[in-house]
């Protein structure tokens, strides 16, 4: 087997010699590729070495950024002073990173205001445009109509 590590004269050893060096420096014999001829292992602390991989994923992890989404819920009939007041959150959400899911919700017989909550829904994102995409159109599902804004990257 082929042994590499620190304090090591890279070479091909057999599986006695290798553990007998490792021993002497009293650290581990990590076999690294199994399947190549000859195998390679590495001297090293093994210990130490899941540390730190769990040390680096753990830096990678924060580092990953968290997808928020804010819902905002409109009705059919929603009156201006409303949209005004709702518009201005959805405003706020995007300034701050977040996605914004705007949503009709029909109660009962106000189904048949579909069109009316799709105008809704449009003259939202037509008004967030400078702050925010469109990620997806308004969509009925159920008693709700969805649309999904999502925040422009600022540069």
């Amino acid at each position: 087997m082929r042994l590499v590590g620190e304090n090591i004269d890279v070479g091909i050893y057999k599986l006695r010699d290798a553990l007998a060096i490792a021993d002497d420096l009293g650290v581990d014999l990590v076999e690294i590729s199994p399947k190549a001829t000859p195998p390679v292992c590495k001297a090293m602390d093994y210990k130490k070495f899941l540390y730190e991989q769990k040390k680096r994923e753990k830096a990678l992890k924060a580092k990953a950024t968290k997808i928020i989404i804010k819902e905002i819920r409109f009705g059919p009939n929603t009156d201006d002073h409303d949209y005004e007041f709702k518009k201005k959150h959805a405003e706020k959400f995007l300034n701050d990173g977040a996605k914004v899911k705007a949503f009709v919700f029909f109660k009962g017989r106000s189904i048949i205001y579909k069109d009316q909550g799709e105008i809704l829904l449009l003259r939202l994102a037509q008004d967030l445009a400078e702050v925010g995409k469109v990620e997806q159109m308004p969509k009925l599902e159920g008693k709700r109509m969805i649309m999904f804004i999502a925040p422009i990257k600022k540069k």
